[in-house]
């Protein structure tokens, strides 16, 4: 199975990157943590004074729930808190990359217009897979302009980051002449450089040579 570079060092499979495990088979007790979480969240959601019940609870999610788990519990607790884009904005940047991680990840469910684009546009300048995976989700997908989705998805390529992980990859790539224009001169460059051409770019081209 080819391996994916990870941010800080060994590798992640294409599986490990599109797959994540959900919450539906924690332990008993883990289970009980999530379900008082989730009710606080529900009852107090929003932002209260300087830091909230529900952004503890985000803190706490890996210890509780352990890490295979943590990701799902803490987009389900973000779900049920109903954050507004600023305080999204103040768990993505002040949390850690796991944190961030959830709030990619739970963007779709939470922010209905692009106000949220400067969370994804950072995790795009990253080289931490698991968060360029998390940003060319579904929210880039309706919010990013033709310009930035088009870096992203060569950021994907640079960083080995499977096309799968994009959002709508085969509608916003098809027909788009300046895509396939950039994507030629990257195979180009790889070719000059005797390195070989990533197999997705090859998948992303024939969509965007493609005919509207």
């Amino acid at each position: 199975m080819a391996a994916v570079p990870a941010a800080g060092g060994g590798h992640r499979t294409r599986e490990h990157l599109m797959s994540r495990p959900t919450t539906d088979d924690l332990p008993a007790v883990a289970r009980a943590w999530l379900d008082q979480a989730l009710a606080e969240a529900a009852a107090h959601p929003g932002s209260h004074g300087p830091i909230s019940v529900w952004e503890l609870r985000l803190a706490e999610a890996g210890r509780r729930c352990g890490p295979a788990h943590a990701e799902d519990a803490r987009v389900r607790i973000l779900t049920a808190a109903r954050p507004d884009a600023t305080a999204l904005a103040r768990v993505y940047f002040q949390g850690t990359a796991e944190e961030r991680l959830a709030v990619l990840r739970a963007l779709p469910r939470l922010v209905p217009g692009p106000d949220a684009l400067p969370l994804v546009e950072d995790a795009l300048r990253t080289n931490d897979t698991r968060l360029l995976a998390a940003a060319v989700g579904p929210y880039a997908a309706r919010h990013l302009d033709a310009h930035g989705w088009r870096h992203a998805v060569l950021k994907c390529l640079f960083t080995g980051v499977p096309v799968d992980a994009v959002t709508d990859l085969a509608e916003r790539a098809r027909g788009d002449g300046e895509l396939a224009r950039m994507l030629r001169d990257y195979a180009a460059e790889r070719t000059a450089a005797g390195r070989a051409v990533p197999e997705d770019l090859h998948c992303v081209l024939r969509h965007a040579e493609q005919e509207v």
